[in-house]
Parts: structure tokens; C-alpha cells; sequence
């Protein structure tokens, strides 16, 4: 497993590490912004999960599971604390970095300080995931650059407002040029278990198994005792109003900031982003 690597500032804490993971087809790059910005409190690392960027693809397609992201970044965590048994970690995770970090900070073991959830939560909306399946793992290819990121670009639109340069920046780290075209940087077979979900039996099915992994994602996040930031784009449409809701009134009874004229997801890019993560995270 890949990951981004940023030195803190000498005036910061050397014991004090984030952790930012990424959405489901995305990449550690996502997360260049934020770490600048952390650095003056923390050292970073921003992982790219299995399958994705720099990071090796899996053999079994099936395995690309919310539970295998877990157990690859349990045992980076385990390799940073053997090397320094008084780290402080906290999490960072977008959309599945979030649920991977709400599935390890539930467990007493991993020692999650602070838990930020970017736009993610137990209730994973059914049109949300519906959307996503209409371009994850379509492998498309481009004949240059700007193709390639006007496609992500148009696919990406619940980001909200950026700037061209901001879209080219977030963009570039997801592409990789190959016998003269450009494709997104990532395993396509990805998206198997995904549509495995989504595509299955029916739609009664679908919905139990959905069920029935929320009940779980319930139980794990009730059980998390670090103190949580939830993050929510006022227009996503994967976290829903009311289940932020819920989760400021159960388990570590999150603080939620919310960002207007944003969706699914944001990207820690603005200002007023960057700011509620960084002050929540370099408060003791």
C-alpha cells in the first residue's frame, strides 16, 4: 500500500500524526491541500487504499471490502506505533475513508484520538449509490490530459465550486498516460463488489443486505468513544440531513459542520473546509 508522506513543521508536535483516507475512486492526492495545511500541527500521511493510485491491485476483485482497506491500514498503524508507541493518530476520511476510520476507531485496539467524517455516515443513500455505479469502473480513456479531466470534472460535480486550477489539481493525481492516451488511475475491478450490491437478485434484496450493513455501521459507531467531526455538503445526497442528525444525538455524538452549495463530497480545498478540520484537529 502507497502512501503521501508529509513532514511536519519543526514547531509541531513529532508525536502528533493524521491519517487521511480517501473516497472510493479516488486517490491520497485528494488530500495535498489539507496536509499543507496540517503540517504546521502534525505530520501527514495520505494513503492511497488498495487498487487505487500508486497503491498495488488485488487479485481477487472481490476483496476491494471496506474490511481489507481496514486490515491494510491497521497494519501501517501497528508498523508507525512499533516505531513510536506514544503516537497520537487521528483520522481524516472522505466518504469510504470515513467508513473505513468509523469501522477502526470502533475498536478500542487502534487508539483513534479525533475522527473526522467527511460526508459519510451509517445511512448510505440508495440514489447516491445508484449514481455512483453509472461511472465507477467504466475504464474510460482519453486522447489528452484535459479530456481526461474535464470527464472527471463533470462526474464530480457535487464537489461544488472550484477554481480551473483547483479542478486540474484535484484531477491530475487520477490519471495515468498509457500507449498515448490517458485513463483513470485505478483498477477498474473495483467496482465488482459494488455492483455485486447494487445489481443483485432485486431490489428487496438489495435493500436487506443494505439494511442489515447499516444496522452494523450503527452498532460500530455507537461503540467509538473519540471525539468525532462530521463534516456534511448541505446538498449531498449519500449523508441526509436527519442521519447527521442521529449521529450528533448517539455514540460520540458528533459536531457537525455543515457546507452550502456543496454535495457529495467536499473536498477540504476552501477555506472555511480547511479551517474546521485543522482547528478541530490541533485543539488538545
Amino acid at each position: 500500500m502507497a502512501y503521501w508522506d508529509w513532514a511536519p513543521a519543526v514547531t509541531a508536535d513529532p508525536r502528533h500524526l493524521v491519517i487521511c483516507v480517501h473516497g472510493l475512486s479516488r486517490q491520497g492526492r485528494d488530500f495535498d491541500v489539507l496536509a499543507t495545511a496540517l503540517t504546521e500541527h502534525a505530520r501527514v500521511l495520505a494513503v492511497d487504499v488498495a487498487g487505487r493510485g500508486h497503491s498495488d491491485w488485488l487479485a481477487d476483485s472481490m476483496a476491494y471490502q471496506v474490511g481489507t482497506y481496514a486490515a491494510d491500514i491497521a497494519q501501517l498503524l501497528a508498523r508507525v506505533r512499533a516505531l513510536d508507541p506514544d503516537v497520537q493518530i487521528d483520522w481524516v476520511g472522505t466518504s469510504m475513508g470515513g467508513l473505513i476510520g468509523l469501522a477502526l476507531a470502533a475498536q478500542s485496539t487502534q487508539g483513534i484520538r479525533k475522527l473526522v467524517l467527511n460526508d459519510v455516515g451509517p445511512v448510505i443513500q440508495w440514489d447516491a449509490l445508484q449514481r455512483i455505479g453509472t461511472y465507477l469502473g467504466l475504464n474510460p480513456s482519453f486522447a489528452c490530459e484535459m479530456d481526461a479531466v474535464d470527464y472527471l470534472r463533470s462526474i464530480s460535480q457535487g464537489f461544488g465550486p472550484h477554481t480551473d486550477a483547483q479542478w486540474l489539481a484535484l484531477s491530475r493525481p487520477m490519471l495515468r498516460q498509457r500507449d498515448g492516451r490517458w485513463w483513470l488511475h485505478y483498477d477498474p475491478a473495483l467496482a465488482v463488489p459494488f455492483r455485486a450490491l447494487t445489481a443483485s437478485a432485486d431490489e428487496m434484496t438489495v435493500r436487506k443486505t443494505v439494511s442489515e450493513g447499516e444496522a452494523a455501521l450503527w452498532s460500530m459507531y455507537d461503540a467509538i468513544k473519540s471525539p468525532t467531526l462530521l463534516l456534511r455538503g448541505a446538498d449531498s445526497d449519500l449523508l441526509t440531513r436527519a442521519t447527521a442528525h442521529a449521529m450528533s444525538e448517539r455514540g460520540p455524538q458528533a459536531r457537525c459542520v455543515e457546507f452550502p452549495g456543496v454535495g457529495h463530497a467536499p473536498t477540504l480545498v476552501a477555506p472555511d473546509q480547511l479551517a474546521a478540520v485543522v482547528d478541530f484537529l490541533a485543539r488538545n
